[in-house]
């Protein structure tokens, strides 16, 4: 499947052409002084001690390197607009429903927790989910391109600008774990997708840890317990109770809303880091 940032890019727009003017360092001509006699004033400073004159490994890294260049600049404009609306709505939602993020620079996983009366309530997402879309959007670009002219003219009446083009949408995919004092925890698995929060499974342990721990004992030990039916399996307006348990707890459509802007702005934000990252390590 596609990324969101593929889908955006496989849109057309303005063309945007890479440089490729020669970065390629200018050989330096050798000394001419004689080897008994000193310059007064060297004309060429010091190959040993200067940076500037490091050589590539390959020839293909000055390119690369050029690329990642405008790969940055060009992220960093397009999201900049995005990113400070995403953050704002975010950061509104997390403070009314009283959340307290664990987000680590340079991690997949964020950690939202908040206590409800004498409950603990832990939800977990990843930034990998963006990369899970709905839908092949190359689908429709292909279809688009094979259409006639007539198919065309009606398709750019019905679509009147690339705003109008929405993205499909990702399965956000959340681990929610509420814990209660000396009565263990559930597990509760869900992902949301279209504006809907579904629950998956549903799972109660007598000891809170192995609700959430990432230890390798307690994954298996995890698995090893019966986690409970389907949620599928269950009847529907046994299922429709789950939803309001969730939603009063604050899951409501506002947080679902906000996960999923939560994920896109923390991976275009590791996105832009992945690539200066890149950037240094080729210009080292």
């Amino acid at each position: 499947m596609l990324s969101l940032r593929a889908f955006s890019r496989s849109i057309p727009r303005v063309s945007r052409s890479v440089a490729r003017t020669s970065l390629r360092p200018a050989v330096l001509p050798k000394s001419i002084a004689q080897p008994w006699k000193q310059a007064s004033k060297p004309i060429y400073a010091s190959f040993s001690t200067s940076s500037a004159f490091r050589e590539p490994a390959a020839e293909g890294d000055i390119e690369l390197l050029a690329k990642l260049d405008e790969e940055v600049k060009h992220e960093k404009a397009s999201g900049a607009e995005d990113a400070k609306e995403q953050k704002t709505s975010i950061d509104y939602t997390l403070k009314a429903g009283e959340w307290e993020v664990k987000d680590v620079a340079g991690e997949q996983e964020v950690v939202l927790t908040k206590k409800f009366g004498n409950e603990k309530i832990r939800v977990t997402f990843t930034v990998a989910d963006i990369n899970n879309l709905s839908e092949d959007p190359m689908d429709d670009l292909h279809d688009d391109a094979l259409s006639d002219e007539a198919d065309f003219q009606q398709s750019s009446r019905d679509v009147e600008s690339e705003d109008d083009i929405l993205p499909p949408t990702f399965p956000a995919r959340l681990s929610i774990a509420i814990e209660k004092a000396n009565s263990g925890a559930l597990l509760i698995q869900a992902v949301i997708q279209d504006g809907d929060l579904q629950v998956e499974e549903i799972s109660h342990f007598k000891e809170a840890e192995i609700a959430y721990s990432q230890t390798a004992e307690k994954d298996w030990t995890r698995q090893s317990l019966y986690a409970g039916p389907p949620a599928e399996n269950l009847d529907p307006e046994l299922l429709a109770f789950w939803g309001r348990y969730l939603e009063e707890r604050g899951l409501n459509v506002e947080f679902q809303t906000m996960v999923t802007d939560y994920i896109a702005y923390k991976e275009q934000k590791e996105y832009v880091s992945w690539l200066e990252n890149v950037r240094k390590f080729i210009a080292a």
